[in-house]
């Protein structure tokens, strides 16, 4: 393990898992729609030092090229998960165009949970979490930095299921 990657891995615990819950409305039809976002490799590495590297790229990449749009303006909907059009998309989109690039570079569907959570102001946002051996990091659009969960100021309030994606469960924990 190398030095950048050690330093968080005592400060970077693993969002706990406080049993089962609904999934959010609009993802109603995530795996549906997006099979790879709920699909499951039954990898046991999790992503390393380089995992995190790829996902600071990514997101960092997509921060920058993706416009950011409500869902509102853009489907006259409240809320839509989907993949971002060329007009751009909003967090979960983001989350999920990130979970679909990180997947296609290797990383186990089932180490890339989306989540809901509450920002520092209350506000509903969706962010990726990247689960690593050293814990779980933040993958979010409104930062180029990959974060540990915990250095948010979020409330996490619940994320797929790392055993399986398909479900949800609850976290209901600040970050």
């Amino acid at each position: 393990m190398g030095p950048a990657f050690g330093t968080y891995a005592a400060a970077t615990p693993f969002l706990p898992n406080k049993g089962m819950t609904t999934q959010p409305k609009a993802a109603a039809n995530l795996c549906r729609e997006y099979s790879w976002a709920c699909s499951r490799t039954g990898a046991r590495a999790q992503p390393h030092e380089e995992g995190l590297r790829q996902a600071r790229r990514i997101s960092r990449h997509i921060n920058r090229t993706t416009r950011s749009i409500s869902d509102s303006q853009q489907y006259r909907k409240e809320d839509f998960w989907t993949l971002p059009s060329r007009r751009g998309g909003d967090c979960e989109d983001f989350a999920m165009l990130k979970k679909q690039q990180l997947i296609a570079l290797g990383i186990a569907p089932e180490h890339l949970l989306l989540s809901t959570v509450l920002d520092a102001r209350g506000g509903a946002h969706a962010v990726l979490i990247i689960r690593t051996e050293a814990g779980d990091f933040v993958i979010d659009n409104l930062t180029d930095a990959v974060r540990p969960w915990n250095r948010t100021g979020y409330t996490f309030l619940r994320m797929q299921d790392p055993s399986t994606p398909s479900r949800w469960i609850r976290v209901n924990t600040r970050g």
